[in-house]
Order: structure tokens, then C-alpha cells, then sequence
């Protein structure tokens, strides 16, 4: 997609911060609105639907946490969370939650970019054209929509973040398979394994849950210890 065409919301309580990530990114196109509040952040959130959040976790009237669960009730919206330089326990906290990426402060502008333009990637990529490739998937009562990148058990939907739904898409189609970890980072996650990162665990944690929760077996989605992933 244009940088152009893709708006997005700073969660910032710093005021330099949020300033300065405000004119980089419209210096690179993107059309940008802030925030140094979550309360406020939120409504702008749930009013507009930007294209991406970055949210910021210590904020003063309410942490990043309470402001992504309450914004994944109504909406799928991609969130990339901004945490404390090695703070391991919020990356965490943040997947759990359904952030589709994280970033430990201070950062590389060219590596928030980056990571910024992976995340919109994934969630405006049923845009593209996708000659010869299915936009369905069906496993028993288990449905994925690519296109509108909905998946369903039955009549129920599964409340996934656009990563997930990608992470579930792959695992689908290639059901039976035990795909790698390091494959499923390159193909979903767009960046290189590391045995110290765990968003991918936790993805697929949260998918297995919503999959359960949804009335699937809980062993469908299987974790192949040593070998990665299968969905059966």
C-alpha cells in the first residue's frame, strides 16, 4: 500500500516523543494524529480507524494494556506497542494481549519504519491481487475468509488481529505440516528467528484459545515440540 494512504495514531504521553515521531512519519507520507493520553487515544481510535496504533504502555491516566484490551473489544485495528528497553515481561504482556508487534525504547527510526511497514503489509494484503490463490479456506466447521480476513468456528467469529489470522491462514494451509518456527517468522512475522523472542508463542497461543473458545478441539492446533507448529 502508499504510505500516502495509511493513517496513523501516536499513543504517546511524551510530548518530544510524540512530536518527533509526528514529523518523521508525515515527513514519510503517512497521515498522522496523536495522543498523549489513552482515554483520549481510544475514543480517537474507536472514531477514526486509523490504519495503525503505536501505543505507548506507561501512560498517565490508563497503561497501554488497558487501552489495547478495550480497543481489540470493537476493533482489529494493528498495534505496534512501544515498551521500557528490555522490558521482556511487556513484550509479553503486549502479544497476550493482541499487539501484532512490539518495539523496546529507544529505538532506530528506520527500524520503526520497517516494522511499521511489515504491519501494514500484513493487514492490507487481501488488497493485492492474488492471481491462482484461494481467498477460502474450510476445515470441517472451521472457515477463513482471506479477503476480509475473518475467521469463523460455526457461526462464531475468532476476535484475531490481522498477524493472527495471517499466522492461522498459513497453518491451515498447510494443514498436516509441522512448519518451523524460523519459517513462520520469515512468512508471517517478517523478520528472522530468535530463540529469546516469543511473539510467535504467543500468537499462536492466543489463536488456540480463540479456537477453543469457539468450540474446536484444543488439540487441532498443535505445537510439535523441536519441529514448530501443525494445525490437523
Amino acid at each position: 500500500m502508499s504510505a500516502s494512504l495509511a493513517r496513523i495514531l501516536i499513543i504517546e504521553d511524551d510530548p518530544s516523543l510524540s512530536s518527533q515521531l509526528g514529523e518523521l512519519l508525515t515527513g514519510r507520507g503517512y497521515a498522522v494524529s496523536a495522543s498523549l493520553r489513552g482515554e483520549s487515544g481510544l475514543a480517537m481510535a474507536l472514531a477514526d480507524a486509523p490504519d495503525l496504533v503505536l501505543l505507548d504502555v506507561m501512560l498517565p491516566d490508563s497503561n497501554g494494556f488497558s487501552v489495547l484490551r478495550r480497543l481489540r473489544e470493537q476493533q482489529q485495528t494493528p498495534v505496534i506497542m512501544l515498551t521500557a528497553c528490555g522490558a521482556e515481561e511487556e513484550r509479553i504482556r503486549g502479544l497476550r494481549h493482541g499487539a501484532d508487534d512490539y518495539l523496546a525504547k529507544p529505538f532506530n527510526f528506520t527500524e520503526l519504519q520497517l516494522r511499521i511497514d511489515a504491519v501494514l503489509r500484513r493487514s492490507r494484503s487481501h488488497e493485492a491481487p492474488r492471481n491462482a490463490q484461494p481467498q477460502q479456506l474450510q476445515v470441517d466447521e472451521l472457515h477463513l475468509d482471506r479477503h476480509a480476513q475473518h475467521a469463523r468456528v460455526g457461526e462464531r467469529l475468532l476476535a484475531l488481529t490481522p498477524i493472527q489470522f495471517r499466522l492461522l491462514w498459513h497453518l491451515v494451509a498447510h494443514r498436516g505440516e509441522a512448519l518451523s518456527k524460523p519459517y513462520l517468522y520469515r512468512m508471517v512475522l517478517e523478520r528472522d528467528y530468535s530463540s529469546y523472542d516469543r511473539g510467535l508463542d504467543m500468537h499462536v497461543s492466543r489463536i488456540r484459545r480463540r479456537l477453543v473458545e469457539a468450540g474446536s478441539a484444543a488439540d487441532r492446533l498443535q505445537t510439535l515440540h523441536g519441529r514448530g507448529y501443525a494445525f490437523e
